[in-house]
């Protein structure tokens, strides 16, 4: 079962993981690498966002899911409260095929990134992707990111065109 609604809980649940990664930048030098694992997950996740269907939207979807339940239960047990609230929605619209095919390029890329990186990095960028994709299914996050779809869709157009010739010559 996947869901595209976040619920209150699934929101704590992508905070908590946020604030775990954001908390020893925060306390250390505030050096900008320190969050690039982060960042390359959350980015992966935008795109998986941004894709309607096929496994990275599935999994996109299924995010919500994971994040509601581990939050509920958290919230639930922590302060003895309920957080099936839901929260007003949004996706990210648009792609064509040709942005796709730069969406999943960019997930590919942060796969081999993970693959190459450290144990503490690798955790990084799998809390960087749950808390994007989740935070994509709300429609404040969904809505900043309007643009994505537009812009993977531009890039893929001009992959296209570039490998087909067009205004080379």
């Amino acid at each position: 079962m996947t869901t595209t609604s976040l619920t209150i809980g699934g929101l704590l649940a992508a905070l908590l993981v946020l604030t775990a990664n954001l908390h020893p930048w925060w306390t250390g030098n505030r050096e900008i690498k320190q969050l690039a694992a982060f960042g390359k997950g959350f980015g992966a996740a935008a795109c998986a966002a941004a894709c309607p269907g096929g496994i990275l939207g599935w999994a996109h979807s299924r995010s919500g899911t994971l994040a509601n339940s581990a939050g509920e239960k958290t919230g639930q047990a922590a302060t003895g409260t309920t957080s099936t609230q839901g929260l007003a929605t949004g996706q990210l619209v648009g792609l064509s095929i040709t942005g796709a095919v730069v969406a999943i390029l960019a997930v590919f890329l942060v796969g081999l990134s993970y693959k190459a990186a450290g144990k503490k990095d690798k955790k990084r960028i799998v809390g960087g992707a749950f808390v994007g994709s989740v935070l994509c299914l709300t429609a404040g996050v969904a809505g900043a990111l309007a643009w994505l779809p537009g812009a993977l869709n531009t890039a893929g157009d001009s992959i296209v065109a570039a490998v087909q010739g067009a205004g080379i010559l």
